[in-house]
């Protein structure tokens, strides 16, 4: 799939480091590199302090870069100015995860999705704007009557409906979603992912999708890229991955997803991968692999090379020395 299609970001050798103190460095995302394909949706995913929501802002310029490249259609993110910047933020949206806490509580739901309308001039009166946030509610599976309303008016599912909307009001391209589940009810959270994927395949959005939930980012991702401590350990196409995990983190985090069937779970809970060791601090970690010291392949080289990524085949990359 990737192969035929163009490419709409470029992540190369991407830092991000924060200084915490007079001498340390948290490196939360430390030489990143992938490329995300026109139409497709790129999973993300990796513990809580792994740095993958930290990526995904420092591609959209949300912050600013430590050292590395982003380029959205080829041009410099961090570097655009004027009209150039001004149309970047047009097609580059981003949906949170707190869809409470994103939204403001004093603002009906017309002003939410109109502000983006209102920044970027895409209605020529009122009576267009209003039609195009009917619009924008109607994508979501709300309708006009939620328009007059407030945010606390709504439940979690339909708040992170309306974020999605406000992000859809501008007309974007690309569309960041940070764990945009994690905060919802079970119930709710298979609604929210396939109105995501309806929404990619009617408008033809793309996507990077940032998460914790493997199973569910299987379910709506083309490829899935895992992150380590500020490092992407391992990418590869959905499929391939759950049938060939290749980095030890990425067999461990396979092995903890739960079965729906408790013999199945049962007969499983003996072959769970458990990890031991401490996870390092981010804050100025040693030389080497950050995953050494809970990876039963460890070996001399790994104590001091950061293993790259390298290539497998048909899409597929890991970085280790195993």
């Amino acid at each position: 799939m990737s192969e035929k299609k163009q490419i709409l970001l470029s992540v190369k050798n991407l830092k991000k480091y924060f200084k915490v103190g007079d001498n340390l460095i948290l490196k939360a995302v430390d030489n990143v590199s992938f490329d995300i394909y026109e139409g497709e949706t790129l999973g993300m995913v990796g513990e809580s302090g792994c740095g993958k929501t930290t990526c995904g802002r420092t591609c959209i310029g949300l912050y600013g870069k430590t050292d590395g490249q982003v380029l959205y259609k080829g041009q410099d993110v961090h570097t655009l100015k004027g009209k150039k910047r001004q149309n970047f933020k047009k097609e580059v949206q981003m949906v949170f995860q707190d869809p409470y806490g994103s939204l403001d509580p004093r603002m009906t739901v017309t002003d939410i999705i109109g502000e983006g309308i209102d920044i970027h001039h895409i209605s020529k009166s009122k009576k267009e704007r209003l039609e195009l946030i009917y619009k924008c509610l109607n994508l979501v599976g709300l309708n006009r009557e939620h328009a007059n309303r407030f945010v606390h008016e709504f439940s979690g599912g339909q708040r992170q409906r309306i974020g999605i909307a406000r992000a859809l009001s501008v007309n974007p391209k690309f569309i960041v979603l940070d764990e945009p589940i994690s905060a919802l009810d079970v119930s709710i959270q298979a609604q929210i992912v396939n109105l995501l994927i309806e929404l990619q395949k009617n408008i033809g959005l793309t996507y990077l999708f940032v998460a914790h939930d493997l199973s569910m980012v299987k379910h709506i991702s083309d490829r899935i890229a895992v992150m380590y401590l500020g490092n992407l350990v391992e990418l590869a196409t959905s499929e391939e991955l759950f049938a060939n995990p290749q980095h030890p983190y990425t067999q461990a985090l396979l092995s903890a997803i739960p079965i729906p069937d408790p013999d199945i779970e049962q007969e499983r809970y003996a072959k769970k991968i458990k990890l031991e060791g401490d996870v390092p601090s981010p804050i100025n970690t040693p030389p080497g692999c950050k995953f050494k010291g809970r990876c039963k392949y460890r070996t001399a080289d790994c104590d001091q090379n950061t293993p790259p990524l390298r290539d497998l085949g048909n899409g597929h990359f890991v970085a280790c020395n195993k």
